[in-house]
């Protein structure tokens, strides 16, 4: 018996030394979880032994119990690096339309050929849908994809309105004969200029300018006389709720506002004597003034049809710090936007710590993709180990619960950084000399038990 007793402390020891030497190898492995040998002692007895005199039947292994503990956060220069402060795991598939999951701490991804995000042994990182504005449309694993980094640009986006806001200058001298000798290239035939860069359907960019003249103050005091051009070419400005010059359905009333020497048709904009914008020619309805299209504007086979409309936030009821002012001061322009974008080009990916993946472009927009599930066990000491730092849920743990970065129990995820493994290394150095050294004492019980067998048997 002594034998069996000597013989388990020997294995029990060896595998202290195993258990121990393998932290220490993956002291260095990212999202490592260190384990713990844990031992029971063998007590047998039958019903009627005394259990005064018995001795046991040595050591057993009763399990190598993974430790979860946070490890370092290590930062790098990768966004697509991952770590998980608090508890969670990310999900990963070995395929596309896997469903077998595999759960790890270790968030080394990178993008594959086909623009996966995946971890060095190709398994696909899972994501919740997303709506527009970010947030999660659902938080179950059966919904979660593999998340895919998109390789196509930003689509541009056609400018559709202008939003103005502008201080025309009370005390600037009237032009003679404006706006009748108004010429873009002549600045002696206008007061101001302003410009604004607009995109067609194709997302090429254009330049917008904005003429103003200030019409006679003898005859129309307090008025200015507003004139367009794209990319140098005057282009017609028109009430959005008028038909075009010709058109039949045209009732009477003042629909068109006033003409340049070639024809161009312009708008007129009304102050009263406090500066208050009161009134503009065309009339506002449905949108104000808009271009009437840009059919000689565009020679790059873009949509012909394309109108902007210039909004002035007019403002009936009195003054608004939104409208045009026309006030003794300089002429400044204090607004000037538009809403076309050009073609958006893929110029970085950013990860919050909620998990959501958006994605940015060069035309200064950007697109939520994804949110990176998060997963967690009743148990995590119950999950089986299935290498490349990877485990897969059993019986013992429980079932996968998902959830969003910073929600409920689930930890926060960092961008640009890794979870190094959480082995002290002093401290199973400690423990291998510690095994080392139970090791060499239970050879001793089991020598010393040889050498008794040997005296025994030489007795005569």
């Amino acid at each position: 018996m002594s034998f069996n007793i000597a013989l388990s402390g020997l294995n029990a020891a060896q595998k202290d030394l195993d258990v121990s030497s393998n932290n220490i190898a993956n002291v260095n492995t990212t999202g490592f979880k260190e384990s713990r040998a844990e031992f029971v002692d063998v007590y047998a007895a039958s019903l009627l032994s005394s259990g005064k005199t018995k001795v046991g039947d040595g050591v057993l292994t009763a399990d190598v119990a993974q430790q979860f503990s946070q490890g370092s956060i290590q930062f790098t220069n990768n966004a697509l690096d991952l770590a998980i402060t608090g508890n969670g795991f990310f999900a990963t598939v070995p395929e596309l339309d896997s469903l077998e999951r595999s759960y790890t701490r270790a968030g080394q991804f990178k993008l594959n050929a086909d623009n996966f995000v995946v971890n060095s042994a190709g398994g696909h990182l899972l994501g919740f849908p997303v709506n527009s504005d970010g947030s999660s449309s659902s938080v179950s694993l059966s919904t979660a994809e593999p998340v895919l980094i998109p390789t196509a640009s930003g689509a541009p986006t056609k400018t559709s309105q202008v939003d103005v806001r502008m201080n025309l200058p009370a005390g600037d001298s009237f032009i003679a004969n404006s706006p009748g000798n108004f010429d873009p290239d002549d600045p002696l035939t206008f007061n101001n200029s302003t410009s604004v860069t607009i995109f067609d359907s194709l997302g090429d960019s254009h330049i917008m300018t904005y003429y103003f003249v200030k019409d006679d103050p003898a005859v129309n005091p307090n008025e200015w006389i507003m004139f367009a051009a794209v990319d140098g070419s005057p282009i017609d400005l028109v009430d959005s709720s008028i038909p075009a010059p010709g058109a039949t359905g045209i009732v009477g009333g003042d629909v068109s506002g006033p003409l340049s020497p070639a024809g161009v048709q312009g708008a007129r904009l009304v102050f009263d004597s406090s500066g208050d914008f009161i009134s503009q020619i065309p009339t506002l309805a449905n949108g104000g003034i808009i271009t009437r299209d840009f059919s000689n504007h565009l020679p790059n086979g873009a949509d012909t049809t394309q109108t902007v409309a210039i909004d002035f936030n007019l403002d009936p009821t009195g003054p608004n710090p939104n409208e045009p002012t026309q006030f003794a001061s300089n002429f400044e322009v204090t607004a000037l936007n538009q809403d076309g974008l050009a073609v958006g080009r893929l110029t970085g990916i950013d990860i919050g710590t909620d998990g959501l993946v958006r994605a940015t472009y060069s035309n200064g927009t950007s697109q939520p993709l994804a949110r990176i599930a998060m997963v967690n066990f009743a148990n995590e000491q119950g999950l089986t180990q299935v290498g490349n730092t990877s485990w897969k849920e059993s019986i013992v743990s429980g079932e996968p619960l998902a959830g969003e970065g910073g929600s409920g129990t689930f930890g926060t995820i960092n961008s640009s950084a890794l979870e190094q493994s959480n082995v002290n290394l002093t401290t199973e150095l400690i423990d291998l000399i510690s095994a080392q050294r139970n090791f060499q004492a239970n050879s001793r019980a089991l020598e010393v038990d040889n050498q008794l067998n040997q005296t025994i048997l030489q007795i005569r």
